[in-house]
């Protein structure tokens, strides 16, 4: 079935807890991604037979499961400990030379889960399945969804007893900022320095020690960051220990997709003070960052000329998120005139504008595009000079998706899930596969919520 072959499981103990998932009642099936698993060279047909492998309750053969230990800043405060709470790495698939960590999410309690159950509620499991699918889709590094299956259980949550799940995650690895941090506030040299090269053999071979380490780490992370921008994605949470060293976006809690443009948006229910808004992601990121320096400063020799080569490094992180910026906003409005590109987000700002459907409108049919605004006249004026720059439609229609996951349709399929019909989660799921392209199938899919769908606030549940 699976080709395991667990280098992260030969680390050190204290890399890790060494741990089997915990059997569930009854797996059914939610969904198998056949086409994730076909590109990793599955057989489908196996896995549609095993739904007890992906609920946890059986290990595959070859698996060497464990709970990975990391830390974080979580809302800018230190939490010394973290680790994997709910979920289980199951192990490394191989197969023509790609390798991917197979991770079983709502497997179970582990000695991280600091008083929590371990398990996880139908609606993060769908919701990380429908996001991180459209990521991919939308050409955005990502973490992937390759399968969900219910529980036959029930979850307790604040509003109340819910359906359980696990998600069977893919992904590049699971090595965090937090990893590293973790070992840095023990003082763990030798812990670092294996996760150092570990990290740079699995992800950055071409890197040249620690800062060879943190240089490429904020190239892939200024370019993801500058993705999500370009798609209005707010990912919601952006602690250290949800920014990986492979530069894909991971842990699809409370996060979504904006509808009326403002740089303000938040979605976290719990993100009071507007930490992790839109616009403040590419400065969070570079936080992060300076906290992962921080974290491979002891591998870095004598301490002050450590600091001040690290602080060099990490100025330069501006004007790397500024060229991946420009290259996203520029495609996104078929023209090399950035100032025009950042006069439209302001006026969308102020007109109210449907992000998605404003730039969409503009690639493929350009004379629609005042439609999105409540204040036209001012966008009629951007539209004459931008019309003067001759503007390619083409690359626009490759910058700019027709269809994004929306949050009230996310809620809804949840819902649904909720009360065991999986049919709008399917059904969103399907259009999801095929951004670019409008027709009459995912026509009611393009739409904004209306005034009573719309959900403004997602939690980080489990």
């Amino acid at each position: 079935m699976f080709a395991f072959d667990n280098s992260y499981a030969r680390l050190p103990d204290r890399f890790h807890t060494k741990m089997a998932p915990t059997p569930v009642a009854a797996p059914s099936w939610i969904a198998l991604n056949e086409g994730l698993a076909g590109e990793l060279g599955l057989d489908v047909s196996a896995l549609r037979a095993a739904p007890e492998i992906f609920a946890g309750n059986r290990v595959p053969e070859g698996a060497d499961p464990l709970a990975q230990l990391y830390a974080g800043h979580q809302f800018g405060g230190w939490s010394p400990q973290l680790g994997d709470g709910r979920a289980i790495l199951l192990g490394e698939h191989v197969a023509d030379g790609r390798r991917v960590d197979i991770q079983l999410k709502g497997s179970g309690p582990t000695p991280y889960s600091r008083m929590g159950d371990g398990r996880a509620a139908i609606g993060p499991v769908i919701r990380e399945y429908l996001l991180s699918e459209a990521m991919h889709a939308l050409g955005v590094p990502t973490t992937r969804a390759l399968a969900a299956v219910r529980t036959g259980e029930t979850v307790l949550r604040q509003e109340g007893p819910l359906p359980g799940a696990v998600l069977t995650r893919v992904a590049a690895s699971h090595i965090r900022v937090g990893t590293f941090q973790v070992f840095a506030a023990r003082d763990d040299t030798d812990a670092l320095k294996r996760l150092l090269d570990y990290a740079i053999a699995r992800h950055a071979p071409d890197a040249d020690g620690p800062m060879g380490l943190l240089r490429h780490v904020m190239d892939v992370q200024a370019k993801l960051i500058a993705q999500w921008m370009g798609l209005g994605f707010v990912h919601g949470v952006m602690n250290t220990d949800n920014m990986t060293i492979s530069g894909e976006t991971i842990d699809y809690g409370p996060c979504a997709f904006m509808e009326a443009y403002h740089p303000d948006t938040v979605f976290s229910s719990i993100d009071q003070f507007g930490r992790y808004a839109w616009s403040k992601q590419p400065d969070i990121a570079l936080w992060n960052l300076a906290q992962l320096a921080t974290a491979l400063l002891p591998l870095m020799g004598e301490r002050t000329a450590a600091v001040a080569e690290a602080t060099s490094a990490l100025e330069g992180f501006h004007d790397l998120y500024a060229d991946a910026w420009t290259q996203v906003m520029t495609a996104k409005v078929g023209t090399p005139d950035m100032s025009l590109a950042m006069e439209l987000l302001a006026i969308m700002a102020t007109g109210q504008a449907d992000f998605t459907n404003t730039f969409r409108a503009l690639a493929v049919a350009p004379e629609t595009a005042r439609d999105q605004f409540t204040d036209r006249d001012a966008f009629d004026d951007w539209f004459v000079r931008w019309q003067a720059t001759d503007p390619d439609s083409a690359a626009m229609a490759r910058a700019n998706p027709a269809i994004i996951p929306r949050n009230h349709q996310v809620e809804a399929a949840i819902r649904a899930a909720q009360r065991g019909d999986d049919a709008p989660f399917h059904a969103l799921h399907a259009v999801l596969a095929d951004p670019w392209v409008e027709t009459e199938a995912n026509a009611p899919y393009r739409h904004p919520a209306s005034a009573d769908e719309r959900v403004t606030r997602t939690f980080c549940g489990t």
